[in-house]
């Protein structure tokens, strides 16, 4: 047995042999036409006898050798399979990424498994040996991927299984990045091709440290949820994927942070639209174009952006003084048709709720105010702004939240009082937060809380001072409009004595 075995062998290793040196003699001798028809062949006959399938996907491709989005892909879904354990790893910087990418070294295999498939992914590289010139240097190492699998799971590999690593990648990819926050370039003068320009979007502030009622904040987070797995309904319905969310309530309540969370947790791009940099409605429209998916377009004040409310600002001046544009009107006109938007209501609801809102996925838009009732009825209708969002003075359950952030305090003594107080009094989590915060090395928690506790006391104070100065000019306003009726009715009794004399 052991010699029919070692036989068998010898036999194998003579024809690997032969079928090499036949190789070489062809390679050697044979024209390149004929070359090409034994090579065909040869390919027939292996694919004959080996059952696999190969699939490569290079990491540069095209003209200009871009990077692949399927080797990208592919990268991301293998270094996110934990049942994938290659021995051998190398790690990359990849731009936009919060963290190195791992990925399998070169000339590396490991085993994956489909619904049931084995299926065997490789990395290799080829190298160059013919020196060239280009315009876009490049290194000549070429890295790429093969997906090896049985042919009798074809349909199931190039079917279902691109497909899922393709999205599978892309998530990664998405978790990964590094998260932008955006602003528009005002006439392109940074000399950018785009019309937005970014900066790394690092803002610490999320649900769980927002001062707010929980029930209510738990209510904005199952909407954000509902929303974000939404695409098939928004489908169904026949509606672009987007949401308007109208942020209203007094300075200092929250509603930038607001913005940071809602960001945060969805894991979106901000993009914050300055529309007094906005020359007209057609830039506004290239901007809407440029905006990514998954991104939040951001409108702060927007009761004072521009002539929307029909509360336009005024310039102000100092009194007597005599400018260079005084003297020249036509050189201020210029200048004042340099710097006036052209943004109109209509274009602005266009870019929100108009055909062209359409040309994007899964994007928030948010426009705050501190004067809801400034702002333009169809402005803020649901369809354009779904859900209102009111963001009040600092409530108890907002102290709660703030006390915990900022002197890790679950109950104190003061509690009561401060209840009571903050019920009377109109502050701002802004002022509570800052009240709360340790102003020096070694103070107490008590004298945080004492701080706070005056600090409401003067707020109480300085309210019902508002309340009382109101009600007096209310009751001014009432005793004028009393007079004024008086001396109207007194007029119309002369008028109608007098007309009567005339007509004795």
């Amino acid at each position: 047995m052991a010699m029919t075995m070692g036989e068998l062998w010898t036999q194998v290793g003579s024809l690997m042999a032969t079928l090499l040196f036949v190789w070489a003699i062809i390679q050697q001798y044979f024209p390149h036409q004929l070359r090409g028809h034994v090579q065909r062949y040869a390919h027939k006959l292996t694919g004959f006898l080996y059952p696999y399938i190969t699939i490569t996907f290079p990491e540069y491709t095209g003209e200009r050798l871009s990077r692949s989005e399927a080797f990208t892909a592919i990268q991301n879904y293998l270094a996110s399979r934990s049942s994938i354990r290659a021995k051998r790893m190398r790690a990359e910087a990849v731009k936009d990424s919060k963290s190195l990418i791992l990925s399998m070294d070169d000339n590396e295999e490991v085993i994956d498994e489909f619904e049931g498939v084995q299926i065997w992914w490789t990395s290799s590289k080829t190298t160059s040996k013919n020196p060239s010139v280009s315009y876009y240097p490049s290194n000549d190492e070429r890295r790429f991927y093969k997906l090896t699998f049985h042919r009798r799971h074809r349909d199931t590999i190039l079917g279902s299984f691109i497909n899922h690593i393709m999205e599978q990648g892309k998530a990664v990819e998405q978790r990964n990045r590094q998260r932008k926050l955006y602003m528009n370039n005002a006439k392109n003068d940074w000399g950018h091709k785009s019309n937005w320009r970014h900066v790394p979007f690092a803002h610490p502030a999320n649900f769980k440290t927002l001062a707010m009622d929980p029930e209510k904040k738990q209510g904005i987070i199952n909407d954000l949820i509902k929303f974000k797995n939404g695409k098939e309904y928004y489908e169904k319905v026949g509606k672009a994927w987007k949401r308007g969310y109208l942020l209203y309530g007094p300075p200092g309540t929250g509603k930038s942070t607001m913005i940071a969370a809602m960001a945060n947790f969805m894991e979106y791009d901000v993009y914050d639209l300055e529309l007094t940099s906005v020359k007209d409605n057609s830039e506004l429209k290239k901007l809407l174009i440029e905006v990514s998916n998954k991104a939040m377009i951001v409108i702060e004040d927007i009761d004072c952006s521009l002539d929307l409310t029909g509360q336009r600002k005024k310039k102000k001046t100092e009194d007597g003084e005599e400018t260079e544009e005084k003297k020249d009107p036509v050189k201020r006109a210029e200048k004042d048709e340099e710097k006036q938007s052209k943004v109109t209501l209509s274009g602005l609801l266009n870019f929100i709720d108009g055909i062209w809102s359409a040309c994007g996925g899964e994007r928030l838009i948010i426009f705050t105010t501190n004067h809801k009732e400034k702002l333009d009825e169809a402005l803020i209708r649901r369809g354009r702004m779904d859900k209102h969002i009111e963001m009040p003075f600092c409530g108890f359950e907002a102290f709660k939240v703030l006390s915990r952030n900022y002197l890790d305090v679950e109950w104190h003594d003061s509690y009561h009082k401060i209840r009571k107080l903050l019920e009377e009094a109109e502050m701002s989590p802004a002022d509570v937060a800052e009240n709360l915060m340790p102003k020096y090395e070694g103070e107490t928690t008590d004298d945080c809380f004492k701080r706070l506790v005056e600090a409401l006391e003067d707020a109480k104070e300085e309210a019902e001072k508002k309340k009382k100065k109101k009600a007096e000019e209310e009751g001014e306003a009432a005793k004028m409009a009393e007079t004024e009726e008086a001396e109207k009715k007194k007029t119309e009794t002369a008028n109608q004595h007098s007309s009567k004399e005339t007509r004795e």
